[in-house]
């Protein structure tokens, strides 16, 4: 289910506004850039949908040095999903050996096709490892890097802590950890 990292990596994610999508892109991006000194950009996509409706965060991530000159992802190599509208709204234009890392909980249909899915109860993870549901999206992100090595472990752990709030470094780094262990044994 992993793969090597790609010198270039796109990579969108997708929830229910208020889910934690926009931040989790921003973490990714700040773990790519500031922490392992990659090129990065984040963008996202979010309207009245901040109050529950689909959103996504979008992340390129350059390896080479290359210069990232469209900050949109045009041809995914992930897709979180995090719910059934969001896959349903953002799950385009996946090709050949994109990977899908979908919530089972809340994601109960995916289209065949040519990306792979990885079906993981990311809520249910949160609540056993934190407590807490609103972690989810950190374990999402421990399961992306687990899965694609698109940044180090330490650089997401780092980014992870230096964003969330003051008095949840604890929870949260149980769920990102967590995150890692729900994909340990698919590399």
């Amino acid at each position: 289910m992993s793969a090597r990292p790609k010198e270039r990596l796109e990579i969108r994610l997708a929830g229910s506004g208020g889910q934690g999508m926009i931040l989790a892109g921003i973490i990714l991006a700040e773990a790519a850039a500031i922490y392992d000194g990659l090129d990065a950009v984040q963008t996202q996509t979010y309207g009245p949908e901040s109050r529950g409706g689909a959103t996504k965060a979008e992340v390129i991530v350059s390896r080479t040095g290359q210069e990232i000159d469209y900050p949109k992802v045009t041809s995914p190599d992930v897709v979180l999903a995090m719910n059934q509208e969001s896959y349903d709204k953002y799950s385009g234009g996946l090709g050949q050996g994109s990977l899908v890392v979908v919530d089972s909980g809340f994601v109960e249909k995916t289209v065949e096709g040519p990306a792979k899915v990885c079906p993981l109860r990311i809520t249910d993870v949160a609540v056993e490892a934190a407590g807490r549901a609103i972690v989810a999206n950190i374990v999402a992100l421990g399961a992306i890097v687990g899965l694609t090595g698109v940044v180090s472990r330490e650089a997401i752990t780092q980014a992870v802590l230096a964003r969330v709030p003051k008095g949840t470094e604890e929870m949260n780094q149980k769920a990102l950890e967590a995150g890692f262990q729900a994909v340990a044994s698919l590399r």
